[in-house]
């Protein structure tokens, strides 16, 4: 209950400070990108079965549902051939029966990117060893915690924490802080789960060091940035997934899941005014909880031909998994453009589940 009153304070305050910031569109984007490769493999779709660690992500509900006393979930991944790097770790534990927890750290990040401010030296001479290199990257730290609903068996709740950190080297910075909440709900071979984004808008501060730039700014007439603070307007991902058991060890789970928006129309299956939602599938076949063959479909767009017309475009995924013991070791192929081959991506994640004992 103290946990409650302190999230509805927190609800309170930030409805107040919504008023007063600028809300961009794409505001912390980086956040919604997706951990995991079965996730990933999956079309994003997963916010209903997650059962590792990951769940602190996508869905801190589901948390309830990691059956380990242990589980720790790290990936890596690299987008557009290799100039962005992107990296998750989490760990989750059981805190007792009816309550667990888990921390998220998120990294996104271009490194290794030129300063050429200092490229001629005093006397005008190029000098390519004056040249500086910097990395523009976003950070997040996430707190989750998630407890059992006594109201009604198989029902549980959860909540993140979230602190952000962005960084484009020694020119800018910004800090953020903001809240999801998760809930999810477990019925026979079907699981349900509900995953509310930046329940409380996602503010992040930025700071800039003109000192460093003013003169360029000056001398290519562009305006020079103010210091501002943005807001991440709210999103709900819907999800439902079914369990059934085949003969030969075998079994089949199916998930769909629903992404809406309130930042106004996007290039999505389903846009209006007020808000988007984009769906998102995706099938896992097992055999003796082992071996996994995952497929997903996601990014459902309209698509304008060089005459003008239009198309609807998808994005297809597919992955394994192999599980033995402690260990899992997941992967997944997914196209992140849909125009190239270079644009395609080798995902994998390295997944621990054990028990205290072990």
């Amino acid at each position: 209950m103290r946990f409650l009153s302190v999230l509805i304070l927190l609800l309170v305050i930030s409805l107040e400070l919504a008023a007063q910031v600028s809300k961009p569109k794409y505001a912390n984007e980086f956040l919604s990108i997706g951990v995991g490769a079965r996730s990933f493999a999956m079309g994003g779709a997963t916010v209903a079965s997650v059962n590792d660690a990951s769940a602190g992500y996508w869905n801190p509900a589901k948390l309830m549902s990691v059956k380990n006393d242990y589980s720790l979930n790290i990936m890596h991944a690299e987008y557009f051939a290799g100039i962005a790097a992107y990296d998750y770790a989490g760990f989750a534990t059981p805190i007792d029966e009816q309550s667990s927890m888990a921390i998220t750290f998120l990294r996104f990040g271009v490194d290794d990117i030129p300063d050429t401010r200092f490229l001629y030296d005093a006397n005008g001479a190029l000098n390519y060893d004056n040249i500086r290199f910097f990395s523009a990257a976003d950070y997040a730290f996430q707190f989750s915690y998630a407890r059992n609903l006594k109201m009604l068996e198989g029902l549980s709740f959860g909540a993140n924490a979230k602190i952000i950190h962005r960084t484009v080297g020694e020119f800018a910075k910004a800090w953020g802080f903001g809240f999801d909440l998760g809930l999810a709900y477990q019925y026979k071979n079907f699981d349900f789960g509900l995953m509310a984004r930046d329940v409380t808008g996602t503010f992040t501060t930025w700071y800039h060091n003109i000192t460093l730039i003013e003169d360029i700014y000056t001398q290519t007439d562009n305006v020079i940035p103010e210091n501002t603070t943005e807001l991440a307007v709210p999103r709900v991902i819907l999800g439902a997934a079914y369990t059934q058991k085949l003969p030969y060890k075998f079994s089949i789970l199916g998930e769909v899941n629903f992404d809406a928006t309130f930042d106004g129309p996007r290039n999505t299956y389903i846009s209006e005014e007020a808000f988007s939602i984009d769906p998102r599938a995706g099938i896992e076949i097992a055999f003796d909880q082992m071996a996994f063959l995952r497929f997903g479909a996601n990014n459902l767009q309209q698509i304008k031909n060089f005459d003008g017309s239009e198309r609807w475009n998808g994005q297809a995924n597919m992955g394994v998994g192999f599980k033995y013991k402690i260990l899992q070791v997941d992967y997944a192929f997914t196209d992140l453009g849909n125009s190239s081959e270079s644009l395609y991506s080798h995902i994998f994640s390295l997944i621990l589940n054990w028990d205290a004992k072990e």
